[in-house]
Formats: structure tokens, sequence, C-alpha cells
């Protein structure tokens, strides 16, 4: 398992690609229909973060057949949940470190 490093990361920064990663962070898999509904975008745009995600590693994706339907089902890797965690928690530092300059 890679090791985790708090670390910004620009390829899960991206607003809408945060919101796909923290809720495949929170559960083992999720449907592309479901992601899509949740986060209130087209096919178009959410292919087009899950194809970013996917290139850089993060994401898995894998096809099955169920009530006579292909599903796209989505996970984090383990190197996508190692770079979500390190994401947020450089998130966290900034912001702890914000809190210490405002006292």
């Amino acid at each position: 398992m890679p090791e985790r490093i708090a670390a910004f990361d620009e390829v899960i920064h991206a607003p809408q690609r945060l919101r796909i990663c923290a809720m495949l962070s929170a559960a083992h898999q999720l449907e592309f229909g479901f992601l899509q509904e949740r986060l209130d975008l087209s096919k178009s745009a959410l292919s087009k973060h899950l194809t970013h995600l996917t290139s850089a590693g993060y994401i898995r994706q894998e096809r099955t057949l169920r009530d006579s339907r292909n599903r796209l089902w989505l996970s984090l890797t383990t190197v996508g949940r190692t770079a979500y965690d390190g994401h947020i928690e450089a998130l966290q530092a900034i912001v702890a470190g914000g809190n210490e300059e405002a006292t």
C-alpha cells in the first residue's frame, strides 16, 4: 500500500472530481448513474471527470450486466484512496494554518 503523504493534488482538487472522490471514499463502489444523479452532472461531464481520474490511476471502472442493462461500477484504487486521503490532509493543514494565523 502506498505511503500516504499530505499533499495537494491538482487532479483531485477540481470541485467535481473532489466530490466524486469523496463519494467513492465512503463506499466500496458506486454505479455511474447513481453518481450522475447525486452530482447533478450530464453523462458527458461525469465521463470527462472519470476519464481524468482513471488516467491518473485513481479510479477503477468495471462494467457488468444487470437487469438486462450494462452498468458501470466505479471505485477508488489503492493509489486513488491514498491520494485522496493525502489531499484531504493537505486541505486540513491549510485550514488549520489559516486559523493559527488569525489568533
